[in-house]
């Protein structure tokens, strides 16, 4: 018997942990061959079913996801056509709270397994293996004939530790450079739009297990590991312990932690601030700061203790930190949620995402979504295009923000320019108000834009706004953003940069590349250079020229840095 489990993944790097679970739980106690078969959204379709169909399996199953699910089933009906002897067997989140009327849309759907499954697809295989009807498995609907049985409700695997490794087992793709972990299921939390908070019975693997999963990932140097727990601290005793492991143990490994700052304590912090830069990256779910929407979405989190701790994960360590903030959620309005997007900017995030709110099929929010008003896209991802507070031109103003600090922000490139809009304007978020105006009035949201063309543009914004010697500060500002970015070309960018430089000056910018360069010799490392002239900017003032040295190495990007010389 041989059984392919595939998947579609939205990125190259991400490899699969769902189908490596379920693959090594499948094996206990069954005679058959299981394979994985891991595709992403962007191959061509046709590419993607001769694959499969080239493995000739017996049984196929799919893990279905919100990015995938559109493809998926398009090439489970083409298969099913191609091959109708095949049985075709879905499972993951996305698919779990479907009924008949998927099996009727899709006739070569053979089953569907809700929620975790591990068990009912291992007993899937036994019943198979043993010439047993699968009809009736517990968390399972089946075609039987011409009828569906629905299995009945069984809870999921207590002992996580009953789950072999699948590390270990060889069965996850490493090469990637990007890696899940998973140390735990559930949530202790009850967010309404939130899969999750139908699962509030935390389980974890055991210390041991998770200590040998960690080892095995660090000895090989996996450059991202990246932790799937839903509220990876929900014990803080529990990752404290896993912290410390990682702490001492890790070789050259990024660590991704879903966490909740409101359960930080004191030996917690106290042990962060050892982290050396650039090894863990902590993402934290704000949602809102509004009070009344934490309660109608059931998140009973303080704001001051996130605050109070956020505050000391920004002064005291030097973990990045990633802040996440929802749209569309009931009762904030737009100008409630920008009065979240200026809280949440005031912590310095090294990353602010803003996403509107997902109606996932089967969480509170989406069963709940006619009773408060909401309005959704009824097919993935299931995007709030309205609610009561916020109508579909608000979220599209909203959306115009995230992709502006997406740019901006989030890249590096601006920050400072972003700063100095703020203080101009009055907050972080007017300032971005300001520029998605500019930015949608021009047409640039519709199309992908290059770095170089996005400081044009901001160039164009500031003259639009001010005029005279008001303009001179920002204009310098972004004169520098720009060389912190990339080599500029002088001739392209001559409006953007004062290159006039005198002869003193000149000579000692080539001393000092002379240097670099021969310091540079054998090591592999390319030296290139760009001067400028700053005379508007704090601490530049009245006049510094200044040398900006880049250095680039293969596999490991570009280096900027920044020399004030003396004027002469």
């Amino acid at each position: 018997m041989r059984v392919l489990l595939v998947t579609l993944h939205s990125k190259f790097i991400h490899a699969s942990l769902a189908l490596p679970y379920l693959a090594v739980y499948g094996r206990k106690g069954v005679d058959s061959e299981i394979n994985l078969c891991e595709f992403t959204v962007h191959e061509p379709k046709e590419q993607i079913i001769a694959a499969i169909l080239a493995e000739r399996p017996d049984i196929l199953a799919f893990s279905v996801y919100i990015w995938n699910r559109r493809m998926t089933l398009d090439v489970v009906d083409a298969i099913a056509t191609v091959a109708p002897e095949m049985e075709i067997i879905l499972g993951g989140p996305e698919i779990s709270f479907d009924g008949p009327e998927l099996f009727q849309r899709h006739p070569g759907i053979t089953g569907i397994i809700r929620g975790e499954g591990e068990k009912p697809f291992q007993e899937y295989l036994q019943r198979r293996s043993d010439g047993i009807d699968a009809a009736g498995i517990s968390r399972t609907l089946w075609r039987s004939g011409k009828k569906l049985v629905e299995g009945s409700f069984s809870p999921p695997l207590t002992d996580l530790d009953a789950i072999p490794s699948p590390f270990a087992a060889g069965l996850v793709d490493l090469s990637r450079g990007f890696v899940y972990l998973e140390t735990s299921r559930g949530c202790p939390y009850q967010c309404s739009f939130c899969m999750s908070s139908l699962d509030n019975q935390v389980r974890s693997f055991s210390m041991a297990r998770i200590r040998s999963d960690l080892a095995f990932l660090i000895s090989r140097r996996v450059p991202k590991i990246k932790l799937v727990d839903r509220t990876f601290n929900y014990d803080p005793e529990r990752a404290l312990e896993i912290f410390a492991f990682i702490l001492k143990n890790n070789q050259a490994s990024h660590f991704h932690f879903e966490i909740g700052a409101n359960l930080l304590d004191e030996p917690t912090i106290r042990l962060l601030q050892r982290v050396p830069e650039g090894m863990f990256q902590f993402e934290i779910g704000i949602q809102s700061t509004s009070a009344e929407t934490l309660k109608a979405i059931r998140r009973p989190i303080s704001p001051e203790t996130i605050a109070d701790n956020l505050v000391r994960l920004r002064r005291d360590t030097r973990i990045s930190i990633h802040l996440d903030l929802i749209a569309g959620l009931p009762g904030e309005g737009y100008r409630d949620f920008l009065a979240s997007v200026d809280e949440v900017s005031a912590f310095a995030p090294h990353h602010l995402q803003i996403e509107p709110v997902k109606l996932l099929p089967g969480s509170p929010l989406c069963c709940e979504a006619r009773e408060r008003g909401i309005r959704f896209d009824p097919n993935p991802p299931y995007t709030v295009l309205a609610t009561p507070s916020l109508s579909f031109v608000e979220l599209e103003k909203l959306r115009g923000l995230s992709r502006l600090i997406e740019m901006l922000y989030n890249s590096g490139t601006c920050r400072r320019f972003l700063d100095d809009l703020a203080e101009r304007f009055g907050s972080f978020s007017l300032a971005l108000e300001k520029l998605a105006d500019f930015w949608s009035r021009r047409g640039l949201f519709r199309f992908p834009i290059q770095q170089r063309d996005i400081f044009l543009r901001l160039r164009e914004f500031v003259e639009e706004q001010w005029s005279g010697k008001e303009t001179l500060p920002a204009l310098e500002l972004l004169a520098w953003e720009l060389a912190h970015c990339e080599r500029p070309v002088a001739e392209r960018m001559v409006d953007f940069f004062d290159t006039v430089l005198s002869k003193a000056e000149k000579a000692a910018i080539q001393d000092r590349i002379r240097q670099e360069t021969a310091q540079a010799k054998g090591t592999g490392i390319k030296v290139q250079y760009f001067a400028a002239v700053f005379s508007w900017l704090t601490g530049y003032r009245p006049r510094t020229p200044v040398l900006f040295i880049y250095r680039t190495q293969t596999g490991r990007g570009m280096t900027v840095e920044e020399i004030r010389l003396k004027a002469g």
